[in-house]
């Protein structure tokens, strides 16, 4: 009597099964991280340089100011949040109020273009760990995750 092949030790079913697995990778849904280093990333070079993260940071500024007053409010970023990154804010997220306050020189409670620009130029610098000049998609994730959680 002939025992039946057990797919796992039919090498073709193994190979298939690892050629889906892989793929299953580049094909799921892009992370807000992978989102926000594309739109930053003008020039598709795989990097981004301070100007482009600086003009990514105007068009974020852009997209949460919805009275187009030249500020953002805690409740404009808070209601801006998952337009520009693909998510709601998670519990280990700051607040919108917080992230407004780390960045907030006059302490108004309000984001002006100004503070937003040279919170974006401090943020780059400190997010860009190896000094060259460049964010790499893993620089600029791992520096938002450090910086905007609790």
């Amino acid at each position: 009597m002939e025992l039946p092949v057990i797919p796992f030790r039919n090498p073709v079913f193994v190979l298939a099964a690892a050629t889906l697995l892989a793929t299953a990778g580049a094909l799921a849904a892009p992370t807000a991280a992978d989102k926000e280093f594309r739109m930053m990333d003008a020039n598709k070079d795989g990097k981004v340089s301070a100007a482009e993260h600086a003009a990514g940071a105007r068009k974020m500024f852009a997209a949460m100011d919805a009275n187009k007053d030249g500020k953002v409010t805690a409740a404009e970023m808070g209601a801006a949040q998952k337009k520009i990154t693909g998510k709601k804010p998670s519990a280990g997220d700051l607040s919108a109020a917080d992230k407004i306050k780390v960045v907030d020189l006059d302490g108004d409670g309000l984001l002006s273009a100004a503070e937003h620009e040279a919170g974006s130029h401090a943020m780059f610098a400190k997010m860009d760990a190896n000094g060259d000049g460049f964010l790499s998609k893993d620089e600029l994730s791992a520096g938002h995750a450090k910086m905007l959680k609790k």
